[in-house]
């Protein structure tokens, strides 16, 4: 781990798409730094690079050129076999749109992070039970997710984006397919599990309320941070 407890250090990260003959440059060269604990939305118009950031921040993508450094090993020059176990062991990822495995049940869908580590049937199960505990869904974990609500699908995918202990926690929209009152369930969920897990979290949203429970934000515009805002 970096002395400045730094769990995240991007240095002039640049990442450049080729369309047909055409160059687009998704990120312009940018730096930043995340400590351990933090809790970061990333902001800005469709277009301006949030996505390429956190897929790049999520192990999913390289940058073109920069270095990511991530607890303190450069993870920007690994090769995607690496990328894979890094993002299997250290980094949790929520999606808008849930991700879950239809007809299969809460739990099913909590363990599938442990299907391909060392962990045993038993172990996977109870730390699944716990995961699901930890999100409000205790009582619920035999349900199919046909049977749940969307806000119980949601949470059933935090749990499964926990199970793995990671250092990092991804949430791209989370509360874009949700009515505002089950959102700000989903964002105390997020709240609680930063101040009392100390989970680092960073969540990419164009919702200014989702944004108003982290404690920085970071606006991006043609690739680049533009500015930061703290609370």
């Amino acid at each position: 781990m970096e002395s400045n407890n730094n769990l995240i250090r991007l240095e002039d990260l640049k990442k450049i798409y080729k369309v047909g003959e055409t160059q687009v440059n998704a990120l312009s060269g940018v730096s930043y730094n995340i400590k351990e604990g933090d809790l970061v939305a990333i902001m800005g118009p469709s277009g301006s690079g949030k996505s390429t950031l956190m897929n790049i921040i999520g192990c999913l993508d390289r940058p073109t050129e920069g270095k990511y450094f991530l607890e303190g090993e450069e993870v920007s020059t690994l090769d995607k076999n690496k990328l894979a176990r890094i993002r299997n062991k250290k980094i949790g990822f929520v999606f808008q749109t849930f991700n879950l495995l239809a007809r299969t049940t809460a739990l099913e869908n909590t363990e599938l992070p442990l299907l391909y580590s060392s962990t045993s049937k038993k172990e996977m199960m109870e730390m699944a039970y716990e995961s699901l505990a930890i999100v409000g869904l205790k009582g619920r974990e035999l349900h199919k997710t046909n049977q749940l609500s969307g806000g119980e699908q949601q949470r059933v995918a935090i749990a499964r984006s926990l199970v793995n202990n990671p250092s990092l926690l991804l949430a791209d929209e989370p509360t874009g397919n949700l009515d505002s009152k089950t959102g700000k369930e989903i964002m105390e969920i997020f709240k609680k599990l930063n101040s009392e897990k100390k989970i680092t979290i960073i969540l990419v949203t164009h919702d200014s309320e989702v944004a108003q429970i982290t404690h920085r934000r970071i606006y991006l515009k043609d690739g680049q941070i533009i500015k930061e805002e703290q609370n």
